[in-house]
């Protein structure tokens, strides 16, 4: 379908773009997803939220009509409703996903802005197989509430163990649900949210092999590889990852596989939702995350995505990705 003018924040019409394949070096560019051609390689997830957040996520013709998401800056804008209070069936916000899945490679994402720390907020990009938690989930930005901060967590079945030397070591099925994963907090307030978006934003970008999972965050404001913007990256050159995930009794291709790229937002729910009385900021202002977020829609205008690209280069000998198809 096709996003029009009449979105509120946002603008353009969809187009088609052509594929582009480049070779380079260790990696195969193969997708781009941009202002061309964004929700063409997206879906909408508009079922229950899974982690029992008060959200309704939206199909694309009322994210289109709602003004959730489209074109903006000449980004993708992914939003939620900062206008209804009292929502009956939560606040509408968009969940999406690639139609395409992936396994190894090089995952880009250039982000104007993030959404900003509020109450109740569950912003996350990540990825994730289609047997969670046996297929992997990669969360490479994630935060609740207030956070400072991002998250950066592995959820797998039980029995993936990173070196002591990785980003944690803790078992990635833990505790027994893969719930918690394993991961930490980032130092760094500049790679999540407020922080991130001072600076006019950034890239993160994942390298996934057999061997090693990294990822990498290069502010706006620092210097981001050359390569990265050619088109040719050499994570080799990029120095130290944000966080490292390796050796251990961890097999990586036994525990990810299959990916699909997911931005969404989502509020209150198993973790927001859970930590809301603990932060004494939050629980100040309402009895409850739902009530809260329930009441106060205009704390959300800034609960929003802007992406410039994503962009998917395969390792040079590695197969072409699986695609899934999806009608809007």
């Amino acid at each position: 379908m096709s996003f029009t003018k009449n979105l509120l924040r946002v603008s353009g019409l969809l187009s088609m773009a052509a594929a582009v394949t480049a070779q380079n070096g260790s990696y195969v560019l193969a997708d781009t997803y941009d202002a061309t051609n964004f929700f063409d390689g997206f879906e909408f997830f508009n079922s229950p939220d899974p982690t029992n957040g008060f959200v309704e996520y939206v199909d694309a013709e009322t994210a289109n009509a709602n003004g959730l998401a489209g074109y903006s800056n000449g980004g993708v804008y992914m939003g939620v409703d900062y206008q209804t209070a009292n929502p009956a069936n939560g606040r509408q916000s968009v969940r999406l996903s690639t139609t395409k899945s992936y396994t190894h490679g090089l995952i880009i994402a250039d982000i104007a802005h993030q959404p900003a720390q509020a109450c109740g907020a569950w912003p996350a990009f990540w990825s994730v197989g289609p047997e969670w938690p046996n297929s992997g989930e990669i969360d490479v930005i994630e935060g609740v509430n207030l956070q400072e901060t991002t998250a950066i967590t592995l959820h797998t079945g039980n029995g993936c163990q990173f070196s002591e030397d990785s980003w944690s070591s803790q078992d990635c099925g833990s505790p027994g649900d893969a719930s918690q994963g394993c991961g930490a907090e980032t130092s760094d307030p500049q790679t999540l949210g407020s922080g991130f978006n001072e600076i006019g934003g950034g890239v993160y970008a994942v390298q996934w092999s057999s061997s090693a999972i990294n990822i990498f965050f290069f502010p706006r404001t620092g210097t981001i590889p050359a390569d990265i913007e050619a088109e040719t990256p050499e994570p080799s050159t990029w120095g130290t990852p944000l966080a490292s995930f390796s050796g251990g009794s961890c097999d990586i291709d036994s525990y990810f596989a299959n990916h699909q790229i997911v931005f969404d937002t989502t509020f209150c729910g198993d973790w927001a939702g859970n930590v809301f009385a603990q932060d004494p900021v939050c629980s100040a202002k309402a009895a409850s995350c739902q009530e809260y977020v329930a009441n106060n829609p205009a704390d959300f205008e800034e609960t929003y995505w802007l992406v410039n690209y994503v962009k998917v280069f395969s390792e040079a000998s590695a197969k072409k990705s699986i695609a899934r198809h999806f009608i809007a």
